[in-house]
């Protein structure tokens, strides 16, 4: 081998060095990355868990939640959340308010229901009973539990159309 051939190998075996090199560390860079989401997705795991929690005892609870919950009627059609939480915020710490819109418009039905922390604040709410906002009297009542099957009427007696008197002339149309 020649001078030349052996310093081409040397640059070359350098070169390679140097990529293995940036390999490794982009490597060590990527182990790293893998590592932190990881502990993400045990967080997140975790906080699944938490709200799994939460939502099956808020389902056994849903009877104590309506206890702790009013109605609000006669709401004007353009109140938000925010001015119905404004509104109400003397009562007690509000949860969350709830305005019911109709599901084909998206336009609002004119009541609310209003989710508090304690069931005091209920009480204090059924005070502001005919209290004015946005120029209407509100209705507040507390707001009763949904029992599936309570409000249904049983099926009325169902009695046949009976057919009119029949004259046994024949029927003329009078413009035929």
């Amino acid at each position: 081998m020649t001078l030349e051939e052996t310093y081409k190998v040397n640059v070359e075996n350098e070169n390679v060095e140097e990529e293995v090199e940036n390999e490794e560390k982009e490597l060590e860079e990527m182990k790293k990355k893998l590592a932190e989401l990881e502990q993400e997705s045990k967080k997140l795991k975790e906080m699944q868990d938490q709200v799994e929690h939460i939502t099956t005892s808020v389902v056994v609870d849903k009877e104590e939640v309506d206890n702790r919950s009013c109605w609000i009627g006669n709401v004007d059609f353009s109140a938000t959340p925010e001015e119905l939480k404004e509104h109400f915020r003397a009562c007690g710490t509000i949860v969350r308010v709830t305005i019911l819109v109709d599901k084909w418009t998206g336009h609002p039905k004119g009541f609310a229901y209003i989710e508090f922390f304690e069931k005091e604040a209920v009480a204090n709410a059924l005070e502001l009973n005919e209290s004015m906002f946005r120029n209407r009297p509100l209705k507040v009542g507390t707001k009763r539990t949904n029992l599936p099957g309570y409000n249904r009427v049983a099926p009325r007696f169902r009695y046949r159309a009976r057919r009119r008197f029949r004259s046994r002339r024949a029927y003329f149309h009078p413009y035929v």
